[in-house]
């Protein structure tokens, strides 16, 4: 062999090498970076397609886009982990880094969050936009309340005002409540049911429709969204538009979790959360009023709304509810409602 073509040989090997010792290189800063990526699993129990769900997809993009990939959101829908109701226990214990749940089911540690199911308490949804937002006294105080449990709140998601739903007679005056069997979910719409001479039973939204068909129940309160979403048009004939009530989830993180992340990570989590909050607040207000303007278009279910007259006897026959949250909710409840009065 020539020296030429040894020479040829070895600059051949050397950049073989040099290939090798590259692609060991980039395996390495790959598997690096993989290594130090956080995940960060949510709970949910409504499917993704759900505008909730949607809305979480959002927070999950921004999230994974604003770190580089060194956060990773995982997202299990349709309560594949954890029930609505196992929700606050699962994150404030470290069981899983965040999750969804209905604002109700905080209420047995925190009765004071029921402000928002008092009957009638905020006339409408920009009310109930300035009472949820982030600057918020009433806000402030809950998220406060909830910090102490072990979790922290990142956002709030919006989920439409309660309405009444029937099927022999429109429930539109608080004298038709008489004797009626009505779905509620939360112990304030309970004993708005009580101090209008129904009976309540306690039922997830899940099981409204079976139990409207069945007749377990005569009518009930759900999100508007629900009527489209569940085809409890199907079940029952009238939609009441009381508005009487607020329907918010409340998503959280467990806090040693976050005390975990470094103040990078925890403002990208933040500053997605106030970008996805806010956007669905606004898309929610407008979707309320279109599902009902589809139900009425659409359906044989007759959508009825409240004159002043019938929203005032609604108030005063309502009343008594809100000495009962008085009494379970202490000097925190009295400050909310102060709160709660000046936006009405």
């Amino acid at each position: 062999m020539t020296s030429q073509h040894t020479a040829r040989l070895g600059r051949m090997m050397a950049a073989a090498l040099i290939a090798v010792g590259s692609l060991a290189g980039a395996s390495i800063l790959t598997a690096s970076s993989a290594a130090e990526a956080k995940t960060i699993r949510v709970t949910l129990q409504l499917p993704l397609r759900n505008i909730l769900g949607q809305n979480l997809v959002a927070f999950k993009e921004i999230v994974e886009r604003d770190s580089n990939g060194d956060l990773k959101v995982e997202i299990y829908d349709s309560a594949q982990l954890y029930k609505d109701k196992e929700v606050p226990q699962a994150v404030s214990s470290g069981a899983i880094e965040m999750g969804v749940a209905a604002h109700s089911r905080f209420a047995g540690t925190i009765p004071a969050i029921d402000v928002y199911n008092v009957p009638f308490m905020f006339n409408d949804q920009a009310a109930i936009a300035k009472a949820t937002s982030p600057d918020s006294p009433i806000r402030q105080a809950i998220d406060a309340e909830v910090l102490k449990t072990g979790a922290r709140v990142l956002w709030w998601q919006a989920f439409g005002m309660a309405v009444m739903v029937s099927k022999d007679e429109a429930i539109d005056e608080p004298a038709k409540m008489k004797n009626k069997k009505v779905r509620v979910f939360g112990k304030m719409l309970g004993d708005m049911v009580k101090v209008t001479g129904g009976a309540p039973t306690l039922m997830s939204g899940s099981e409204q429709f079976l139990a409207y068909q069945r007749g377990t129940v005569d009518a009930g309160m759900t999100g508007v969204t629900a009527i489209k979403s569940r085809k409890i048009f199907e079940v029952q004939n009238y939609t009441i538009d009381t508005n009487h009530a607020a329907l918010e989830f409340l998503v959280i993180v467990n806090e040693k979790f976050w005390q975990s992340l470094n103040d990078d990570e925890r403002k990208i989590l933040t500053d997605a959360a106030r970008k996805v909050e806010k956007d669905l607040r606004v898309a929610y207000a407008k979707l309320d009023a279109e599902t009902l303007d589809w139900v009425a278009a659409n359906t044989d279910m007759k959508v009825v709304r409240l004159t002043p007259a019938q929203r005032k006897a609604w108030r005063e026959a309502t009343a008594p509810v809100l000495n009962t949250y008085l009494d379970l909710a202490g000097p925190l409840g009295e400050r909310l409602v102060v709160e709660a009065q000046r936006l009405q």
